[in-house]
Parts: C-alpha cells; sequence; structure tokens
C-alpha cells in the first residue's frame, strides 16, 4: 500500500512515517518545513520513502503526488502549545482551513479519478474542549458545546470536511484523534513567541517538554501553569502511531472515528513530580503557580474501548518509560540549542 503524509516533517508524523516504512508501506511525504525549519529524518534515504518539499495548499502539487496512492494522511497543519491559541487565533482557523480544504480537493479528485480509497484525517482532543462529560467517548463532539478556541473550533471543522465529502462524494475517511503526544523529536517552532515561565524560557508550551527543560536549567522552585490540577492522558508517540497505521489498515475503520490514548489519567503537577524526582533525585519538590493560559483546558479524559474494541489498539508505554527516553534527549538539544 501506498500513503501520502501531508506534514510528514512533524511531530506525530516522524512517528508515523517510521511505523509504516517498518510494516512495508511505501510512503510519500509532503512538508514545507514551516514549524522547525529544515530537519533530517533517520529514514530519508529509505528506499520505500519518497519526500516533497512544498505547500499543502497546493492543491495541484497535492493532486499529483495522490495520482498512484491508496490513501492519504491529512496531517499538515499550523499547531503549537496553547500560547498560540492566543498569538496566532486567526492564523490557526483561516490557514489551516486552507490546507484541509486544499488536502480535500485534491482527495475528492483522486478518489474519483485514481485509485484512493481514504483519507485519514489528524483531528485532535481539542474538539472535546467544551464536554463535561468524562471519560469522552467518540461521538460527544456532536453533543457538546462547541470549543471555544479557533484551534479547536477548526479542528471540528476538519470532522466535518470528512462528513462532507462522505455525503457529497462518496469520499471514505477515518478522523484519528491523538490525546498529549509525547515523544522526542519536538523542537520550537520557528514561529513561536518567546515566552518565559519564571526566568526560563518556554520551548513549545507544551507541559511536557518544557517542565523538562526548566527542571533541566534547574529552575527552583519550579513554575507550572495554573495549580497543576490539570489532567492529562500523556500518550507516547510510537504508540500513537501504531493506532494510526491501524486506522490505515482495517477495513472496520472506515467512516469511524478514534480517540488514541493511554488509559492513565495525570495531573500535571504529579507529573512535574516525578521529572522533579529523576531529574533531581532527593532534593525537596518546590513549585509555584503561574496564570494559566485562557485555553489551558482543565480536563482531558478519553474514552478509549472503541480503539481497543474495533481496532485491537491500546497505548503500552508507560509516563515513565517516556520520560526516561525523553529527559536524556532534551537535556542533549539543550545543550546544542535545538531548544
Amino acid at each position: 500500500m501506498k500513503v501520502l503524509v501531508t506534514g510528514s516533517a512533524g511531530f506525530i508524523s516522524g512517528y508515523l512515517v517510521e511505523e509504516l516504512l517498518n510494516h512495508g508501506f511505501d510512503v510519500v511525504g509532503l512538508d514545507n518545513f514551516s514549524k522547525y525549519g529544515k530537519v533530517r529524518k533517520s529514514y530519508d534515504s529509505h528506499p520505500k520513502y519518497k519526500f516533497f518539499e512544498g505547500d499543502a495548499k497546493d492543491t495541484e502539487l497535492v493532486k499529483k503526488l495522490l495520482a498512484d496512492c491508496d490513501q492519504v494522511v491529512a496531517g499538515a497543519a499550523i499547531i503549537g502549545g496553547i500560547s498560540l491559541f492566543h498569538e496566532l487565533a486567526y492564523d490557526l482557523l483561516a490557514e489551516n482551513e486552507r490546507i484541509v480544504a486544499s488536502t480535500f480537493d485534491a482527495a475528492v479528485w483522486a478518489h474519483k479519478n485514481q485509485k484512493l480509497k481514504k483519507i485519514n484525517v489528524i483531528s485532535s482532543s481539542m474538539v472535546f474542549e467544551s464536554t463535561n462529560k468524562f471519560p469522552t467517548p467518540e461521538g460527544e463532539q456532536l453533543k457538546c458545546p462547541p470549543p471555544l478556541s479557533t484551534y479547536g473550533f477548526q479542528k471540528l471543522a476538519c470532522e466535518y470536511f470528512a462528513k462532507g465529502a462522505w455525503e457529497q462524494y462518496k469520499l471514505p475517511y477515518t478522523i484519528i484523534r491523538p490525546f498529549n503526544c509525547v515523544g522526542v523529536g519536538e523542537k520550537r517552532a520557528v514561529y513561536d513567541r518567546e515566552i518565559y515561565s519564571g526566568n526560563v524560557k518556554l520551548a513549545m508550551s507544551h507541559v511536557v517538554p518544557d517542565l523538562i527543560q526548566k527542571v533541566l536549567k534547574g529552575q527552583d522552585p519550579l513554575h507550572i501553569l495554573g495549580d497543576g490540577s490539570q489532567i492529562r492522558h500523556y500518550t507516547y508517540g510510537g504508540d500513537l502511531a501504531v493506532g494510526i497505521r491501524l486506522c490505515i489498515e482495517s477495513e472496520k475503520a472506515v467512516n469511524e472515528d478514534f480517540n488514541l490514548s493511554t488509559k492513565q489519567s495525570t495531573t500535571v503537577l504529579a507529573l512535574a513530580e516525578l521529572i522533579w524526582k529523576k531529574v533531581k533525585k532527593d532534593k525537596p519538590f518546590k513549585y509555584v503557580s503561574d496564570k494559566p493560559f485562557t485555553y489551558d483546558v482543565q480536563k482531558r479524559v478519553p474514552a478509549t474501548e472503541k480503539a481497543k474494541k474495533i481496532l485491537g489498539f491500546e497505548a503500552k508505554t508507560t509516563l515513565d518509560q517516556m520520560l526516561d527516553e525523553l529527559i536524556p534527549w532534551i537535556q542533549q538539544q539543550i545543550a546544542i540549542g535545538g531548544i
């Protein structure tokens, strides 16, 4: 099977492309390097991987790349931490809508005129931004109030693109919602504004790497956003890649939506203390609370039964294992100026 991955130089896509190649897929990658600048991947020279530098808003280019593909993973987007929800509130909506519309235009064409079988849409847990139902099952995005952030609203719009393309053009789809991806490879976005948390400049405004870098840089007491009671489900990028691959492979995934996440709930404060103990050992843990961002959702607890039942997917990597991999990588990135 041949798959086009848009946004292939991105964070989750880095895990996904490797996963697909390891399972015998032919993969075409498309990215304009707008997030991190030019990056090199370990699989760049893989015989089954072909990369194209370009913009997913170039519909004719996407059509050309889809001409002999069986499926497409629509992963290209402007994405970042919650600080970007304020800094790029309009661009997150407008630019991402252009990217999605272009990708769907090309996919509709390729389904009608070529051999494209399905589009796989990388959505987000932020479609559930306004829910008060926990654990949150698939389908709740149609019942709860719409997201308040432009980013969450746009991700919900992505799902309606899939719905509309199926209703009008019979383009099959799978909607995929990753929850709080953790892993190596994420650096400071080139469009990020400098934001300080205490005396340390945030790396991505994503909680795991930012807490790690603050502890590694000696911040004491540790600054956290809010009171630390926010609940997240930190899910390893490699596990998410497996889940996305299963969505691509499974006929049962057609016209379905899936939460891809670990079942384990963790508060930000518990995460901070775990990182502290791994780095500082027996040094007493101290922290202060900074004013949180507006769209810092207090609780994200997904239902995971559907992905397990239909796909056989379970996220197996523990937070402890993730941190043991990520802490040394961030330490290296600090040393070379990558973060």
